[in-house]
């Protein structure tokens, strides 16, 4: 027999049964899907380098605008791509997200903290950044950060400085 109009009905009526799953899972669980990682991050030629908070050093990068000393036909937003990769890189060898220290090294050892270089050193620079900025040029960034050993990455930035040339 239905209930009289007056007596309350629930908002929401009950279904049925729900799902439940099991308490726990039986066995323990083993890396053997097609695309885990097992062993630790790749290492390579165009791999790049793994980090924490990588993002973080574009917003570093900015602190250096001003301090920027560019060439005749230099762009400010080929050099901060290319350089953050190399900060990025000496980062990521400390196991650690980017620092100042990291951006100020990038940029001394490829001189652009300083007055900037003449005549084929300026071309040379040049030709390097060209073009970095640019989404399509991502070889070109990891062509930038490969060309730093990992030496030079660990020392000072003064030290770094005398250390590479290019």
């Amino acid at each position: 027999m239905a209930a009289p109009k007056y007596v309350p009905q629930p908002a929401v009526r009950p279904t049925g049964r729900a799902y439940t799953g099991p308490r726990r899972r039986l066995g323990s669980w083993h890396a053997d899907r097609p695309g885990e990682v097992v062993g630790g991050q790749p290492r390579g030629d165009r791999l790049g380098n793994q980090g924490p908070d990588q993002g973080y050093a574009l917003r570093l990068a900015r602190v250096f605008m001003t301090r920027l000393q560019l060439g005749a036909g230099e762009h400010v937003a080929d050099v901060v791509a290319g350089c953050v990769g190399v900060a990025l890189k000496r980062a990521a060898l400390f196991g650690r997200a980017p620092m100042v220290g990291d951006l100020e090294l990038a940029f001394s050892i490829f001189g652009f903290l300083d007055e900037p270089p003449t005549g084929d050193r300026l071309d040379n620079r040049r030709r390097l950044f060209a073009e970095a900025s640019h989404h399509h040029h991502y070889a070109e960034v990891r062509r930038i950060a490969d060309l730093v050993p990992e030496g030079v990455l660990s020392l000072g930035s003064v030290a770094a400085r005398d250390a590479f040339t290019i």
